[in-house]
């Protein structure tokens, strides 16, 4: 509970609800259970590790307790300084979560929790952080992870930006397939993205306008440069 409470307060730092905790946990478990029947996952991805997984979504940013309030709220783009110190979250949270399993002294899902904090920031093509791995390097649930955790900000307000709708999510996160995302996490992506725009719209922060909704077209969306340029911000 202790460990559950510090990622809340990593949460709340971050401007974020508990509902984003709820929201990413489902995420990955859509995910998981999709790949869980792909030939080459099914003596992986089991019923109590897709139930691991599921518990330990919401820890995948508790390093944030380690950085700064000025860099964390920071509503403007964050200088190369600031940005690499931002980096330093994965390892932070990887920390902590490996001093805690030790006290337990036994294998749990904490194991799975170091995976997501230490990972899901890398990249398919090699180019993410902290340890720049590719492919299969990265551990898959740190990739299911990624697309979670990508799709829950671009999907709601940010300091930063506003709420991208459902259809910009899919055409930003199909367009990275293959660089930042696994290919077949994609895939199993877009076999449940309803349940993923359901999941965001019952489990919403709040009632606002969603960027490119029908009802009101945005100047962030109307502008594509623009709009490329806050969805690679949010893109690890």
């Amino acid at each position: 509970m202790t460990i559950f409470a510090l990622a809340y307060q990593a949460e709340l730092r971050d401007q974020q609800t508990g509902k984003h905790l709820e929201r990413t946990s489902i995420y990955v478990r859509l995910l998981a259970d999709r790949l869980a029947g792909l030939p080459q996952y099914r003596g992986y991805l089991t019923p109590a590790y897709i139930s691991g997984l599921e518990k330990s979504a919401p820890l995948h940013d508790i390093g944030k307790v380690g950085v700064p309030d000025s860099i964390l709220l920071k509503p403007g783009k964050l200088t190369y300084e600031e940005m690499e110190q931002m980096k330093k979250h994965c390892e932070y949270g990887a920390r902590i979560l490996r001093r805690a399993e030790e006290k337990l002294g036994f294998r749990s899902f904490l194991s799975i929790a170091i995976q997501l904090a230490m990972h899901h920031h890398e990249r398919w093509d090699g180019q993410g952080y902290p340890q720049g791995l590719a492919g299969e390097r990265i551990p898959v649930s740190a990739r299911i992870m990624a697309l979670a955790d990508v799709y829950d900000a671009l999907s709601t307000t940010r300091p930063y930006k506003k709420a991208f709708s459902h259809q910009e999510c899919l055409r930003i996160i199909t367009e990275k397939r293959g660089t930042n995302f696994d290919p077949q996490v994609v895939d199993a992506f877009l076999e449940c993205e309803a349940t993923f725009e359901r999941t965001s719209r019952e489990l919403s922060d709040e009632s606002r306008p969603v960027e490119g909704s029908p009802v009101r077209s945005t100047r962030a969306l109307a502008n594509p440069r623009k709009s490329r340029a806050i969805s690679t911000a949010i893109l690890p």
